[in-house]
Formats: C-alpha cells, structure tokens, sequence
C-alpha cells in the first residue's frame, strides 16, 4: 500500500540534532519506500508559519499563538498544542493522509490525537525520548518536581489512548511497557545510519592536522554537543592519568554546548589546556575530515535514566566510519557496543575507568584492525536506515481497517 503519511514535529531541518537527523532518515526512506510524507513542525521551531523547504523537504510551519495567556508558566504548553491543533486541521485537509505520525515530545501526540479523533485518522505516536528526563538533565526541571510529573502523566495518558506506539531502542519499549501498555503494541524502530553517507573515512588531512596542532600525535575525541549528560568533565578528569601512561595524546572536541566554559576552564586548572583542543563547531560537510584525526572516539556518557534508555547516534556513524569506540556502560551504549568486540565499555561516572580503557586500547593496536571490522559489520547487518525504515510498515498495516 502507498501509504500518505503526516509527520508531526517538535523541530526540522535547518536546525542541527539527533533529532532532525533521524527525522530526515525517516523521510527519505520512507519516500524510496514508495510512500508519500507531509511533515509540520510545532512552533518551538520559531518563524511566522507558512511553508518552508529545507533540502527538498517542505516543511509547514506553525506559528506560535501571540496572547497574553501564552506567556504564563504551563499556559504556554496549552498554547503550543492549540496552535499546533489548529494547524495541523489546515495540513490535514491539504494533505488527506492515512496516519498521523507523531514525534515527541508529548505536546505533539496530544495534538494529533484531538485531530485525529475529530477527523477518523489513526494516531502513531514515536517517543524518541522521555522528555522530562532530559528537562531534568538540563536544568529546566528538577526531576520529581511538578513539571516533571505533569509531563510523565500526559505520556501514560497519550500511551493508553494512541493507536500505534513506535520507539528508538529496547531500553525506552521496556519503560513503556512497566507502565501497563501491552508489548505487542510498541515497535522499536531503531537508530541507524546512511551507509553510503558513512563510509570509511579520508586518510587524515596534514593541513587540517596542522592547523589544529595534531601532526603526530595519538588523539582521542568526541564530536556531537556539550551537554552534561555526555560526561565530558569526566573525560577531562580522566587525561592527566592518560598522558602519564602515554605522552604523546591529545584530546580533540569538536562542537559546543552549555559545557563548553566549564571544560575549558577544567583543562586550565588542571594545567592541562594545551594537550586539549576546542574545534568549535562544524559544518556537516566537513565533519569527515576531523573523524579522520581521531583515532579512538570517547563517549563517556554519565549514568542516569535519560543515558540508560535512550541510544544515541554518534557512536553508529563512528563505527560505520571504521573508528574505534570506547563508550561508557550505560544502557544506551550496551545496545550498541559489544565489549571487546565492536569496541570498549568502562565503569560510568568513573574516571580512572575510562583512561584504563582508552590506555589499553592504545597499547594493543593489532586488536585495532577486526574491531574496526566487526563494528563496521554490526552497522551494515542490524543498523542501516532501509532495514529500520521497513519497520514501520506493519505498524501501518495494523491501523488499515481504521
């Protein structure tokens, strides 16, 4: 069946993230699929509404309600979703489709299920993540406060009455089925990769290594955003027992985010600022050459609910990019690193772990080659976008008599 498909949206393309990233995948494999996609961001995205194309994608946009009831705490919530409810009737009767997709966070499945209801159209709803989880991580909302369970509370409502639940790892399906939603009910359609996008990176550039510092040295990285969650501080933490064992690392972090001053205020106390080199961010184009510097990638994410259910994608187009990876054993990374084969776990949250880690890795090159291998393999065989993109056919297919 060609199936028409209404995407609804927290935030596209232009913006960079995970989140677009995946959103992206999911478009272009589902039009090579044979099915037609609409897709409408909510008015987090920013703009005045209207219509938007962002490499080849249209875009319909929603502008954000302009009231004064809007600008008060948990009222603006409900404006979001009554503009994004009013929108997406506009798309809906553009558009005629048979499913209306909806990605977190939650406020976008409410929306979609009011539509949906008043119009006879399934809802699927995908959680990508619990939301209030990373609001926690980030400050915004303590964990346990009033946001947080008013925001856990609306997902139970939403899991319950949804027709069709999708989600991206076996960590977030396993919480959602502890909260009384039957298994069968919640597909998994996991993170992947474009295998023609990551392919075998470029011999490294002397230019590039010149430029930041790098010609002949052993280097470690991390490219993706600061966040705290990512534990870089523990990274920092780590070095100075690294470069006791080997003299000649140097760190590389490419990006930016919340925890960009403080790492860099960390390297100087701990006198350490000139074996650790802040790339900035980088053009999406031109990332391939800074994997082509690091020998062994470092993700060191900390232990908590957000890290141990949800995967992340960085480590995936590491390894289809045959670099090595030394990942934290958080549940997120467990689903996608097999110890001492497609790459090394250590201990979270514990920094003398992670430079015994990276430390003997680097004493073992010969191991470097199948691990390189077996990771690559592991992203061909279980993680490339068409494989995951199929997925969804059944959870369409389920909704048909509707």
């Amino acid at each position: 069946m060609s199936w028409r498909i209404l995407h609804i949206l927290d935030h596209s393309l232009p913006l960079h993230s995970g989140y677009t990233f995946r959103t992206a995948a999911i478009l272009q494999h589902q039009r090579a699929l044979g099915w037609h996609t609409s897709q409408l961001t909510s008015a987090r995205q920013g703009g005045s509404g209207g219509e938007h194309l962002v490499d080849g994608w249209n875009f319909y946009r929603t502008r954000e309600l302009a009231t004064w009831w809007t600008r008060l705490p948990v009222l603006r919530q409900v404006g979001l979703v009554v503009g994004l409810s009013r929108r997406l009737r506009q798309v809906v009767q553009r558009e005629r489709p048979d499913v209306l997709h909806a990605h977190s966070p939650g406020l976008n499945a409410l929306a979609a299920l009011r539509v949906g209801r008043a119009m006879g159209i399934p809802v699927v709803y995908e959680i990508r993540a619990f939301w209030e989880d990373a609001a926690a991580d980030h400050g915004t909302s303590p964990a346990g406060g009033l946001r947080y369970r008013l925001t856990r509370a609306l997902d139970n409502y939403l899991l319950r009455r949804v027709d069709a639940i999708t989600t991206i790892c076996e960590g977030l399906r396993a919480d959602i089925v502890a909260r009384g939603v039957p298994a069968a009910r919640v597909t998994v359609v996991p993170n992947a990769v474009d295998l023609d996008q990551f392919t075998a990176v470029p011999t490294a550039a002397g230019m590039l290594a010149h430029q930041l510092g790098l010609t002949g040295k052993l280097v470690i990285g991390f490219i993706g955003s600061f966040y705290a969650y990512e534990g870089l501080g523990q990274l920092i933490e780590s070095l100075p027992k690294m470069l006791a064992s080997v003299p000649s690392l140097h760190l590389l972090l490419v990006g930016g985010g919340p925890q960009e001053e403080t790492l860099r205020a960390r390297s100087a106390q701990l006198g350490i600022e000139h074996r650790v080199t802040f790339a900035g961010r980088v053009e999406h184009e031109r990332i391939a050459g800074y994997y082509a510097l690091i020998d062994i990638m470092v993700y060191p994410r900390l232990p908590m609910r957000l890290t141990d259910l949800v995967t992340p994608l960085k480590p995936l187009e590491a390894m289809a990019q045959h670099r090595l990876v030394v990942a934290s054993n958080v549940g997120g990374h467990r689903e996608l690193i097999e110890d001492g084969k497609t790459g090394l776990l250590f201990r979270a949250g514990d920094a003398d772990a992670l430079a015994a880690q990276v430390v003997r890795l680097l004493r073992q090159p010969d191991t470097w080659p199948m691990m390189r291998l077996q990771a690559r393999a592991f992203v061909e065989q279980q993680r490339n976008w068409p494989a995951s993109v199929a997925r969804y056919r059944a959870v369409y297919q389920q909704l048909a008599p509707r």
